[in-house]
């Protein structure tokens, strides 16, 4: 039995010499495509504003970065938020399509987009006009924070810019 162990032994040993370690090639960071479309979750945001129609309502929503369209300046934009105190709680879905007009390495990174929304509120199924469909006009920039965040300062003109929306938040940062 010694002798069978023995040789084994030699085998894994002589089988093991002709293989060399190999050098890690750690994967390339921030270099990747940057055009065409990419569909994924890149990042999400929270935000916070107030909504200045009537009396207005505090708003609380999140947003989420996930993907781009045609190029790396155009992004997809999904968010939801509610409304409250002042009148009936609110409900918004939305979905928008960005326009960067600087790259996400920049300080500052302005932005316009459009897109839609559907709209409800407490009470929505008495109301034969709810759910809303909203179309809407965005416009803000990101300014950096941190390695990973960016504050967010954004105006959306909501329901064909019959009502006015303005929030700041915190977003995380793509590429890092």
């Amino acid at each position: 039995m010694r002798t069978v162990g023995a040789v084994l032994s030699g085998w894994m040993v002589v089988a093991a010499l002709p293989l060399a370690a190999q050098q890690f090639q750690p994967p390339q960071v921030g270099g990747g495509a940057t055009t065409g479309t990419r569909i994924g979750l890149f990042g999400f945001g929270v935000r916070t504003g107030l909504d200045f129609r009537g009396t207005g309502q505090f708003l609380l929503g999140t947003t989420l970065d996930m993907g781009d369209l045609f190029s790396s300046r155009v992004r997809i934009r999904p968010s939801g938020e509610i409304g409250v105190f002042n009148g009936d709680n609110t409900f918004v879905g939305s979905l928008e399509a960005l326009y960067r007009f600087t790259d996400d390495n920049q300080v500052a990174q302005p932005y316009i987009g459009t897109g839609f929304s559907l709209a409800g509120h407490e009470g929505c199924g008495n109301d034969p006009d709810c759910p809303g469909f909203w179309v809407n006009l965005v416009f803000g920039f990101e300014l950096h924070y941190r390695s990973t965040f960016n504050w967010l300062l954004e105006y959306h003109g909501m329901d064909a810019m019959r009502r006015h929306r303005v929030y700041i938040g915190l977003t995380t940062r793509r590429g890092n």
